[in-house]
This record gives structure tokens, C-alpha cells and sequence, in this order.
């Protein structure tokens, strides 16, 4: 045995219908290995997004999986609205998927912003998301963008080239240019309003803009769609809560960012009220889905 294998000379190259091979035996094995291992690793990616998914296809069909893994979303703003948001779309099979904000984590979102944890603070939060995202699906296509969409930036987003645009903004001027722009172009909007100072789930609702009621956040954009004679091109569905409370506890120090004024007073917020905004916005989506 031991002379047998002494007689095979793994660096000698060998002939296969008349033509010399330039690679050793030994090369030629380890080389057929690498193909078989990375066609093993190709299909056993390919069986676990299908088992990922299975509880989603048993529900939808696969063919309403399917048209939701060709969907192009982009989402603005990943807070405590957004993160939750993007995370209950990819769970759903979503498979493209841009997310949108310019801030970093900070201790203060610990409380409601799914990527936020003690160890993701000062971390980019697009970029923290998306790497979140994609233990969840490696084969999504997820981009981040660290930007913050304003008059200045709109006409970096092409809205036209998405099926559907998420609006998750805070501020009143950025959010009522992107709803303008956003019906304006082909893609179906959805956008949340007010989440803070909620305590009960239960009076979380959907309505047409116009038809919000009791929302702060959605009259402040009626004012300012009256006022400045812009108007929304087609109506659009929102996520809104009726219930506002007050502030009771007293204000810590504040953190700045570049959208916050130093003396502007955070409202108070709970992570089971913005996760329920968050997961309603990914619910139109998939019942959009539903209805073609």
C-alpha cells in the first residue's frame, strides 16, 4: 500500500483525450472539491431562504412571495418607526430595500430603535440596520444611505425608479417636500405620522391624510400644505394615533443633532407603540401586494 501510493506522482501533469492538462492530480482534486463545496454552499443558501420564508409562502403563496422579493422599497428615516418597519418587510420576504437617515445611535434610542443597543451607540444607523438586516436575509439586496433628505438632497432619490416610498421623517418641512415629491412620481406612498406621546396600542389606526383626525403631525402638514398652496398630487394611506398625552416625567440634558435645535424638548416615547407604527407601514405594503 504504502509503495502504491509513493508510485502516484501528484505533481506530474496527465493527459485526457490527447491534450495535456496543466494542472497536477492533486491540484485537479482539491480544485474539484472547491466546485462541489461552493455548489453545496449556492444550494444550501438557496433551501434556507426558502425555509426562512415558509411560513410567509404558506400564507401569501409563492407567487405573492415572489412579486414581494422583486419589490423595490425605500424607506426615510430608520427610527423608531423605520427600523421596525424595514425589519417586519424583509422578515416578509421583501428583497430590496433602501434605507435613508443621516444620524448616529445614541443612548437615547435605546429605548425604541431596533438596531440601538449599548453596544451599536455612535455607530452609523443605516449601516448598523443593514448589517442587522442581512443576518436575517443574506440575499437581500439592502442599501444604506447616510443622508438626510432635504430640498437640497430631493433630487438625489429617484423615487420613480422605487415601487414603493416609506415616509418614517420627523421634521415637518423634509416630510411634507418628500410627500409632494413622492406623489408626484409612480410609487405608492405610505407614511406614518406622530408616534410619541402614545401609551395604547389600541388606538392606533390607517387612514387617507386627509382623514387623519386627532394627529398633531398631520394637521401641522395640512397647515402647511394650505399655507404654502403645494398640495399632495393623490391621496396616500397613513399610520396615526388619535391618543395624545403629556410629558410627566422631567427633561435630562439633551443630545443635539443636526435637525434638533439645542432648546427643543424631546416628547416621550415607547417601543411598543413605534414598533405597531412601524409594523402597520410593512403591513400596506404587503396587503398591497395582496390586492394586485
Amino acid at each position: 500500500m504504502v509503495n502504491y501510493w509513493k508510485s502516484i506522482n501528484f505533481g506530474k501533469s496527465f493527459s485526457t483525450g490527447g491534450h495535456t492538462q496543466g494542472k497536477s492530480l492533486l491540484e485537479r482534486i482539491v480544485s474539484m472539491r472547491c466546485i462541489a463545496s461552493a455548489k453545496s454552499i449556492k444550494a444550501c443558501k438557496m433551501q434556507r431562504e426558502e425555509d426562512i420564508f415558509s411560513r410567509v409562502e404558506l400564507l401569501l403563496g409563492g407567487e405573492r412571495l415572489e412579486s414581494l422579493r422583486n419589490r423595490r422599497v425605500i424607506l426615510f428615516g430608520v427610527g423608531g418607526v423605520g427600523s421596525w418597519c424595514a425589519e417586519c418587510l424583509v422578515r416578509s420576504g421583501l428583497g430590496n430595500l433602501t434605507l435613508v437617515d443621516f444620524d448616529r445611535v445614541c443612548a437615547s434610542n435605546i429605548n425604541r430603535q431596533l438596531m440601538a443597543t449599548t453596544e451599536t451607540v455612535g455607530q452609523v444607523k443605516v449601516e448598523v440596520l443593514r448589517e442587522r438586516l442581512l443576518t436575517i436575509n443574506p440575499q437581500a439586496d439592502i442599501v444604506a444611505v447616510e443622508k438626510v433628505y432635504t430640498a437640497n438632497t430631493a433630487d438625489e432619490f429617484d423615487l420613480d425608479s422605487y415601487d414603493y416610498v416609506i415616509d418614517a421623517i420627523d421634521s415637518l418641512r423634509d416630510k411634507a417636500l418628500l410627500i409632494e415629491r413622492a406623489c408626484q412620481s409612480q410609487a405608492t406612498l405610505f407614511s406614518s405620522m406622530g408616534a410619541a406621546l402614545k401609551l395604547d396600542p389600541t388606538r392606533i389606526q390607517i387612514a387617507e391624510f386627509w382623514k387623519v383626525k386627532g394627529d398633531p403631525l398631520a394637521r401641522a402638514l395640512r397647515n402647511y400644505f394650505k399655507k404654502s398652496g403645494c398640495f399632495p398630487k393623490r391621496k396616500f394611506q397613513c399610520v396615526f394615533s388619535d391618543e395624545l398625552l403629556k410629558n410627566v416625567g422631567g427633561f435630562p440634558e439633551e443630545e443635539e443633532t443636526a435637525t434638533q435645535k439645542p432648546s427643543k424638548r424631546p416628547n416621550g416615547t415607547l417601543a411598543h407603540i413605534t414598533a405597531i407604527f412601524g409594523c402597520m407601514l410593512a403591513s400596506l405594503v404587503i396587503r398591497e401586494e395582496m390586492r394586485h
